[in-house]
């Protein structure tokens, strides 16, 4: 805050700026100390008694046999590519809905979402156009 002395303005200082930045440094010092309390109390308390079934990889409640690799339709990773590209749209959509009720936003912020839209249009219209949302 800048102070004033028979009216004039003064300098801040910059102490008093940095002052400001200490707590929130001291904060994470203390959530950082936290985090490290925290796991070296569960390591010290633990019991580690390791047998040959604990170090088996659990799969499934099934013992793993054959090699690790398996085949998987790439269907599967477009869907989800899709799902997260409208999951993103709707993360905008809504801001944008708040914020185009504001006076002095609403024109702008209309177009710019349609622009929006429109280029999710043109990416699901070209995944479609490719086949890529048939399954078959």
């Amino acid at each position: 805050m800048r102070e004033t002395v028979g009216g004039e303005p003064t300098a801040v200082v910059a102490a008093d700026y940095f002052a400001s930045y200490s707590v929130v440094g001291l904060l994470m010092l203390v959530g950082v100390l936290f985090v490290a309390v925290a796991f070296g109390a569960g390591r010290l308390l633990r019991p580690v008694v390791p047998t040959p079934e604990k170090l088996l990889t659990y799969e499934c409640g099934v013992d793993p046999v054959g090699e690790g690799w398996a085949h998987t339709q790439v269907r599967y990773y477009v869907y989800a590519f899709l799902y997260v590209i409208f999951a993103v749209d709707s993360i905008f959509l809504f801001p944008w809905a708040t914020v185009f009720a504001a006076p002095g936003y609403g024109a702008t912020t209309l177009v710019e979402m349609f622009i929006f839209l429109g280029f999710l249009a043109v990416g699901l219209l070209y995944a479609y156009k490719k086949g890529v949302l048939t399954w078959t």
